[in-house]
């Protein structure tokens, strides 16, 4: 265990600033999903990447305990983006 207040190890601030890079860019695109809406081109290709070049068509089952499903993959998104449950799954 490290000392209190020491610095982190290479290997420690290599998993801190990939944690901070992805929280980074998951807040930017559902800052993005928020403003211009699922369909925005950006916003649409994104959900394509997401899924292998191919958004889902609805209902869309998640993870989530208690049967929870979505009407689309945007609103199964947005769910995600709000509740910042950014690596829930379907």
């Amino acid at each position: 265990a490290q000392q209190p207040g020491t610095p982190l190890s290479d290997q420690e601030y290599h998993q801190f600033f990939k944690f901070l890079r992805i929280t980074i860019q998951v807040s930017t695109a559902c800052h993005l999903r928020e403003l211009y809406g699922c369909k925005n081109s950006l916003v649409q290709r994104l959900d394509e990447y997401e899924n292998h070049g191919v958004i889902p068509p609805g209902p869309i089952c998640s993870e989530l305990p208690g049967n929870h499903f979505f009407h689309n993959f945007c609103t199964f998104s947005l769910y995600r983006c709000i509740t910042k449950k950014y690596f829930l799954k379907v």
